[in-house]
């Protein structure tokens, strides 16, 4: 999910402000420490202008 916010050329906190969410939230997701809402995961996708299948989540190693 990373690699798909940078090649948006975003920072984390850009992201946050427009899902208006905390941008810890955001780095959680990347790290893959909590999941991601569907609905959150259809505006990233809109945001990223990429399908949601195409946004990788990392799997936390406790999975």
């Amino acid at each position: 999910m990373a690699a798909a916010r940078v090649n948006a050329e975003l920072s984390q906190r850009e992201v946050a402000m427009k899902l208006k969410v905390g941008q810890q939230t955001i780095l959680n997701w990347e790290k893959g420490k909590v999941a991601i809402p569907a609905f959150q995961l259809e505006k990233l996708s809109e945001i990223y202008k990429m399908p949601i299948e195409n946004i990788r989540i990392k799997k936390s190693c406790t999975d």
